[in-house]
């Protein structure tokens, strides 16, 4: 029997991604979401894609820092309720398969062994919170927000938010982003925490360019080492709710309340 192939990286124009942006440029990988059109809202699509160049850019030895990014004017606006209204709305079996490729595509980066970094280029709701929380580092640029509004449209921010912003800004704060659905702008979200800089939109990518090179700097499988104990209770909330997320949230697929909510916001769009 022959032996499985190792790992390889493939060079990014091999990989056919239609939904993302993936470059390649040592020691820095740039994942961009590509949906400009719908404020790089997720489809299960771009969801695959995203887990693909994660796994991809850990088998790159080349590649010592990873960054986020979105095009256009939003970073990301988490699910796209369009798709979600045409197929997922009273479909608990394939919102279960779409979460789980959410699921994955957290897993992929979280696990990257690599450093990550969230260039927060525009607005940030929902699941795109959850994507740059996911990061180690985050820089938001002035005129940007973050929001969750998920009990206003008929879904629970349980894919990231509920675990992680009660670490990361405290519970009082974490609840007050999740049930007031307010918008918290960028030199609050970096005040709570929430991000590590806000800075004004000229001045963007130097900042990403200075984290990136002092990341980039570090020893790499120190660092992979120092990031997995970093995780710990990110790891552990995740873990011990994300499966349970998953079924509950496919099964309110099939509630009146959340239907609802959905349909009023796609006719108000």
């Amino acid at each position: 029997m022959s032996q499985p192939a190792r790992p390889q990286p493939e060079s990014p124009d091999r990989l056919g991604f239609e939904q993302i942006v993936y470059e390649k440029s040592p020691p820095r990988a740039t994942i961009t979401l590509n949906r400009p059109e719908v404020l790089n809202a997720f489809d299960f699509q771009m969801l695959r894609e995203i887990a693909r160049a994660a796994e991809d850019a850990s088998w790159d030895d080349e590649i010592r820092v990873v960054v986020i990014t979105g095009a256009g004017r939003a970073f990301c606006v988490g699910a796209d309720l369009k798709s979600w209204g045409r197929e997922l709305v009273g479909n608990s079996r394939e919102y279960w398969k779409w979460f789980g490729a959410f699921k994955d595509m957290h897993d992929r980066l979280r696990e990257i062994g690599k450093p990550t970094l969230a260039r927060i280029n525009g607005i940030c709701v929902g699941g795109g919170n959850e994507l740059q929380m996911a990061c180690d580092l985050a820089v938001m640029v002035e005129g940007a927000v973050i929001r969750h509004v998920g009990l206003e449209h008929g879904s629970v921010p349980a894919g990231g938010a509920t675990q992680w912003l009660p670490i990361m800004v405290g519970d009082r704060r974490a609840r007050e982003i999740i049930m007031l659905c307010d918008e918290i702008p960028a030199r609050q979200a970096a005040e709570w925490g929430l991000v590590n800089r806000a800075v004004p939109s000229e001045e963007l990518d130097a900042a990403i360019d200075e984290y990136a090179e002092k990341l980039a700097s570090k020893l790499p499988e120190t660092t992979r080492y120092a990031k997995q104990q970093l995780n710990f209770w990110r790891d552990l909330a995740w873990h011990e709710t994300i499966n349970h997320a998953r079924d509950w949230l496919a099964l309110s697929m099939l509630n009146e309340e959340s239907q609802d909510a959905i349909r009023r916001f796609l006719e108000r769009k």
